[in-house]
């Protein structure tokens, strides 16, 4: 198991309840695939440092979590396909 840690953006204009069930949706991905959630940083709504798809601010979100080492591409997988996520990005931390 390697630890990782995950940033991505949710669009602005999502509802509380839709922009929480897009973060539980990676949350459960994790776990899913053997993995643990060690920590979940929800920064909120921010300015972004340039337009994203005609947004000016997005939700940020960073998790830490513990996977395998093959998972981080399925990740990254479902992050490019999530229409709800702008930005993402996926970082092994060292050991």
């Amino acid at each position: 198991m390697r630890s990782y840690e995950v940033m991505f953006i949710v669009k602005p204009d999502l509802s509380e309840e839709e922009t929480t069930a897009v973060i539980e949706k990676f949350k459960n991905l994790i776990v899913k695939h053997g993995g643990e959630v060690t920590a979940e940083d929800r920064w909120g709504l921010r300015k972004l440092a340039y337009e994203i798809q005609k947004y000016r601010e997005g939700y940020y979100v960073v998790m830490k979590f513990k996977a395998p080492a093959e998972f981080s591409r399925e990740l990254d997988r479902v992050l490019r396909i999530t229409d709800e996520v702008m930005r993402h990005i996926i970082i092994r931390e060292d050991e």
